[in-house]
């Protein structure tokens, strides 16, 4: 019913967080009047999209216009700023994982953080907020505001590294198909778009490594004790992604080089052969031509004997011709 009641303002999901790793819903009309409790922390997750949540943002959040045309603007990167008041705005990125979507094509969302509140906007829904939703639900959620930023990002490179092994494992195949049967010719097109993938996937997520490295070092007083330690091992592991991305690039190349090697050297024995072919060919093609010539003198042409004695003839020069590309090591 909240939910239903929220989604006419815009807001996705209204949730407070109880501290023990669960939450409660409440619905818009309660924010004017919300009292957070000392261990309670505030999640208001909005749709970017909607015109009520653009109005309750700069009316009525308390926000600064500056941090309002941030958290607004229409194209934006990764990036992190640290705000006035402890305060932070933390932009990410996942991979787009909605139905009819290219992963590439990417999801973003905007994150305002403080000591109890953490607002968030989305323009296309969110896997990761849908799997916070579920541990939230179970009571195995984040206890804090910086933990629920934390948790996002967690989840939201959770789905990297999903893609990147699916990535992976295509080309894995491709490699297997090739080394198996030497016929075997890979769909280039799709093996291109795998390269395409890889590569504006890391060209967009590359900066959000970057985002994860400052968390590390930012001593917020809000934030979490250990926090730093679980942003150092998000980096860790954006960056593993980041250079699997960048080896199958490669590996996708290497793959294309061996096809076309492997087509060069098909059609150079093919070339060989026909060579071969016209080397033998050619001078009994010669002599049926020469014996051909309607003009008297032709040899044995009155031998009843005289058409196999020049098919003979032909058999000779074709078998010496085969003996003397066996020696020179033609064939």
């Amino acid at each position: 019913m909240f939910e239903e009641e929220n989604a006419q303002w815009g807001l996705v999901h209204a949730l407070v967080l109880d501290g023990k790793g669960g939450a409660r819903s409440i619905a818009r009309t309660e924010l004017d009047e919300l009292q957070l409790q000392a261990h309670e922390s505030l999640w208001l997750h909005w749709d970017r999209s909607h015109p009520q949540t653009q109005t309750w943002l700069r009316n009525s959040s308390g926000l600064s216009e500056f941090s309002c045309d941030l958290l607004l603007e229409e194209n934006t990167r990764p990036r992190l700023l640290q705000l006035s008041d402890s305060e932070l705005l933390l932009f990410l990125r996942g991979v787009n994982l909605n139905p009819g979507a290219e992963p590439e094509d990417m999801v973003s969302v905007r994150i305002f953080g403080s000591a109890q509140r953490v607002i968030s906007l989305r323009l296309r829904p969110l896997r990761a907020t849908d799997e916070l939703l579920v541990q939230l639900a179970d009571g195995k959620g984040p206890k804090t505001a910086s933990e629920l930023i934390l948790y996002m990002a967690q989840y939201l490179t959770n789905k990297v590294q999903d893609l990147v092994s699916d990535l992976s494992e295509v080309v894995d195949e491709e490699e297997e198909k090739l080394d198996a049967d030497e016929r075997y010719t890979p769909e280039h097109g799709a093996i291109l778009q795998i390269r395409r993938r890889a590569a504006a996937l890391k060209r967009f997520l590359a900066p959000q490594r970057d985002i994860f490295g400052q968390l590390t070092r930012i001593k917020l007083p809000w934030f979490v004790d250990d926090d730093g330690d679980y942003w150092n091992e998000l980096n860790n592991s954006l960056t593993r992604y980041l250079e699997e991305l960048e080896l199958t690039r490669e590996r996708v190349g290497l793959v294309l080089e061996a096809e076309d090697r492997r087509l060069s050297v098909r059609m150079n024995r093919t070339m060989y052969r026909f060579g071969i072919i016209t080397g033998i060919f050619l001078p009994m093609s010669f002599l049926t031509g020469l014996l051909g010539i309607n003009v008297g003198g032709i040899p044995f042409s009155a031998s009843p004997y005289g058409f196999l004695i020049a098919c003979m003839i032909m058999v000779v020069v074709a078998l010496g011709q085969w003996w003397l590309f066996r020696r020179l090591r033609w064939v």
